[in-house]
């Protein structure tokens, strides 16, 4: 008797889920992380690291997510537009206000592996600075953070 180990192909799509995740009073790192595994598919027993095997996430109340530590006065976002002396500074504060969104975005961005398939997962991220969001129609599971 043989074994066969069933590897999903790119043709078969898996069925993908919609969650819904409340970011108010939620610790940045530990949301992202969660987010990032889900947007994955890691938590799938059909995973499959070369295939976007991962669910729709739908953040909310992007604004009121909480730093810990001096974050909220010492991180900043930088950017280097490609010209000499080009090197634009944002502080955490600014993009607050500006928007909030780009915050959760950014540091699940940066836990996804950078690899072909990153703006796939990104695509299915979907940040929401307050509570209205345009996806009534699917099924929104609360997302346990």
């Amino acid at each position: 008797m043989t074994l066969k180990t069933h590897t999903p192909k790119k043709e078969s799509k898996a069925d993908k889920k919609w969650f819904l995740v409340d970011a108010e009073g939620k610790t940045l790192g530990h949301l992202a992380t969660q987010i990032a595994v889900t947007l994955r598919g890691k938590g799938k027993p059909t995973f499959t690291p070369h295939l976007d095997m991962g669910d729709y996430v739908v953040v909310i109340n992007a604004d009121k997510i909480r730093l810990t530590g001096q974050k909220e006065s010492q991180k900043e976002y930088i950017h280097h537009t490609g010209y000499l002396g080009h090197l634009r500074r944002q502080s955490i504060k600014e993009v607050r206000t500006k928007n909030p969104a780009r915050i959760i975005e950014e540091a699940v961005a940066g836990m996804v592996p950078r690899n072909r398939l990153k703006k796939f997962i990104l695509a299915k991220l979907k940040v929401y600075a307050g509570t209205d969001h345009p996806h009534g129609g699917q099924k929104l599971k609360p997302l346990s953070i």
